[in-house]
């Protein structure tokens, strides 16, 4: 059974839909609800920013799934683009609060569960704005270098006990993430959501003795001749 975060459109939607084609049971988390009408899929409403609603929709998939949950995927980000004085106080919470608070309070609940039965996998989605700063993104790349550090930390916390961390970090995807930011259009040359949710299930469809602790997932650039 897993828990995606971010499922109401892009990767999280692509990751959710691929999971349930593998015969997963799925849980989405997203403050809007999921477009998927599936047997095994529940949609539960949970803002990243605040841990009581991520609670409430930790006990109702408990309720429904029980407490063996598997994998977890911390996919939920969201990013804001302005020079690093122009950015407005606001944005810069809103993205620390789910691009990194997020994943400490989904991931806290799910670890006790994991570390008894000696096994699981929680993914951390980053970005490659978290190996390499870019100017007018300051505040999204300080949160994705925070999820590197807190998934190195984290799979050195858990694999003694059987749990795997993986951090894996796209490159720009195309998807609505660049609806409000004018200067970059998205584009079919950039990552599909199915590419970034095709890797995560890979990753997930490791040996239980092979740990892919980080993957970095790119674009060919300009879509391939057929």
């Amino acid at each position: 059974m897993a828990i995606v975060t971010g499922t109401s459109k892009g990767v999280g939607l692509a990751t959710a839909q691929l999971l349930l084609e593998k015969g997963v049971k799925v849980a989405g988390w997203s403050r809007t609800a999921t477009p998927i009408k599936h047997a095994n899929f529940r949609s539960y409403p949970a803002d990243l920013r605040r841990p009581d609603s991520i609670g409430m929709a930790y006990e109702a998939t408990v309720r429904e799934f029980g407490k063996e949950i598997a994998i977890l995927i911390n996919n939920a980000g969201i990013g804001y683009k302005a020079n690093f004085e122009d950015l407005p106080i606001e944005q810069w919470h809103e993205m620390f609060d789910i691009n990194v608070h997020g994943i400490f309070y989904c991931s806290r609940l799910l670890i006790p569960g994991m570390k008894a039965r000696g096994e699981g996998h929680i993914i951390n989605v980053s970005s490659t704005s978290g190996k390499m700063g870019t100017e007018g993104f300051s505040g999204y790349c300080g949160t994705k270098f925070a999820v590197q550090g807190i998934s190195q930390a984290m799979y050195k916390e858990l694999r003694e006990f059987g749990v795997k961390v993986t951090c894996v970090s796209p490159g720009a995807i195309n998807t609505h993430f660049f609806d409000n930011i004018e200067s970059i259009q998205a584009n079919p040359n950039m990552l599909d959501p199915t590419d970034v949710a095709t890797a995560l299930v890979q990753v997930l469809e490791s040996s239980p003795h092979c740990h892919p602790i980080e993957l970095e997932v790119r674009s060919m650039g300009a879509k391939p001749k057929k």
